[in-house]
């Protein structure tokens, strides 16, 4: 249920924003990403009373941008906000370590069915840092050098596709820590 409430208001806005199409397509599809991600937290406040902290994050950038967006009838804030959300959370993993007590946010996610040295973890996580960073940049240049239904486009599928690469990628490399195929080589 967590993971079609993150992509409902991603799924609206792009079919809000091939239906309605043309220049007007873009505010109608912001409206619409808006009000399906307040309904989303909406919904897991009544339902368990608790929003994931996350979930809030992208919430207050999505209204924020996506409110300048419509107030200033500008759509260059939504097209920044992927390239936002990308920053931010480049800095998450960035800073978690410091917080931590030197884990890193990839060690905190994985690290329960995984046993890797800690080094392998720093640099599984430089590695996303440097990816996030790449992928705020790459959303400016489809952003700001193509048309919007081609950066709409990229917004959906080519964000999706190299986050999921990216994390396809990993779990090949983290495959050789698995603590289950250890115990395995050792007996």
């Amino acid at each position: 249920m967590k993971l079609l409430g993150d992509f409902l208001p991603i799924i609206a806005f792009f079919v809000v924003f091939k239906l309605v199409g043309g220049t007007s397509g873009i505010y109608a599809a912001t409206a619409s990403a808006i009000t399906v991600a307040l309904a989303s937290a909406i919904y897991c406040w009544v339902r368990y009373r608790k929003v994931e902290r996350q979930q809030l994050v992208m919430l207050a950038i999505l209204v924020l941008m996506g409110g300048l967006t419509l107030a200033l009838h500008d759509e260059r804030f939504i097209k920044w906000k992927p390239t936002v959300v990308s920053w931010v959370t480049a800095g998450a993993f960035l800073v978690v370590p410091w917080f931590g007590l030197r884990k890193t946010l990839v060690e905190r996610m994985f690290g329960a069915n995984i046993a890797a040295p800690h080094r392998v973890w720093r640099q599984l996580n430089v590695a996303w840092i440097v990816f996030f960073i790449s992928l705020g940049w790459l959303n400016l240049y489809f952003a700001f050098h193509w048309p919007t239904a081609v950066w709409v486009n990229f917004k959906v599928f080519g964000t999706f596709g190299l986050s999921l690469g990216f994390a396809f990628l990993q779990s090949l490399y983290l495959l050789r820590f698995d603590a289950s195929t250890q115990s395995k080589e050792e007996d």
